[in-house]
């Protein structure tokens, strides 16, 4: 009887957490969308969206340049980071010697708890001097935020894939050495495709970090709010243009702060839907 109370008292008390997180999420939701939609459609969906200059004193409000900027910077992010992170988790998993796990894994370990800040300082002081040198200019650019983010979603990837990939049932490895396929081969055509899908969860959380990234980004891709012109040239992100001006934005200014927090927030709701549709369509 006392077991049977036991359960019961366990399974109303997450019953209540699963109740909070959701009402937390259905909070920040309505904020967002009540505030921003209203103010989208105050200033005009074409102007706001596709508008191509944001001077707030002047009335202006087109926030495509941060647009396109955020895009540019989580795909140059991806391209750095999703191929060394796949690779150095299949390292880890399958090619790294016990003693070097042991240093490597704490390392990855980590970097994933490192502020942020850091992480930028770390990008203004050692990043940007490179930059300077390879391409000349202030260094502060796009290519150097790609690369930075690149590098901060590391930890995100490595972590997420090895624990999916050592998740595969050892038959699967065994199997296809058996039949003669080389370790290599092995890993990449038969394990690989079997942790597809803890590896693309790991590729989401590393894009959404990506994406939703601020200070770091703030200190290193120049923080202009333009149509970036090359991989050189200085960028501005969504998240970006809120944390710079929503200090001392006031009235409409402000509400179209919180109206392109609201477009973010799109952003990444569709980018997870896209995956989610890619997931579903393999695993037919």
């Amino acid at each position: 009887m006392m077991q049977k109370v036991k359960e019961r008292a366990m399974m109303i008390l997450f019953l209540i957490a699963a109740c909070v997180s959701v009402l937390a999420v259905g909070i920040i939701c309505w904020f967002l969308l009540s505030n921003g939609l209203m103010t989208i459609g105050k200033i005009g969906p074409g102007e706001f969206l596709l508008g191509m200059e944001w001077r707030p004193s002047s009335g202006l409000y087109g926030i495509f340049p941060m647009i396109i900027g955020s895009i540019y910077v989580t795909v140059g992010a991806m391209v750095i980071g999703i191929p060394i992170g796949l690779l150095c988790a299949v390292f880890l998993a399958y090619f790294c010697p016990k003693k070097l796990y042991k240093v490597i894994k704490p390392a990855v370990d980590l970097m994933a708890g490192i502020p942020s800040i850091v992480y930028g300082f770390f990008g203004l002081v050692v990043i940007v001097p490179i930059m300077q040198n390879l391409v000349g200019g202030s260094g502060k650019s796009l290519l150097t935020a790609s690369i930075l983010l690149g590098v901060m979603i590391l930890p995100t990837i490595i972590s997420v894939s090895e624990s999916s990939i050592r998740a595969v049932p050892e038959s699967y490895y065994e199997g296809a050495l058996g039949l003669g396929a080389t370790k290599e081969r092995a890993v990449f055509f038969s394990v690989l495709p079997a942790a597809k899908s803890g590896i693309t969860a790991g590729i989401i959380l590393g894009i959404g970090r990506a994406i939703g990234e601020t200070m770091a980004v703030i200190m290193v891709a120049g923080n202009q709010p333009m149509l970036p012109e090359s991989l050189i040239s200085g960028v501005r992100t969504l998240t970006a243009n809120v944390v710079i001006e929503m200090g001392y934005a006031t009235g409409l200014h402000r509400e179209a702060l919180i109206a392109t927090a609201v477009v973010l927030f799109v952003m990444i709701l569709i980018i997870n839907l896209l995956f989610s549709l890619v997931k579903r369509r393999h695993a037919k």
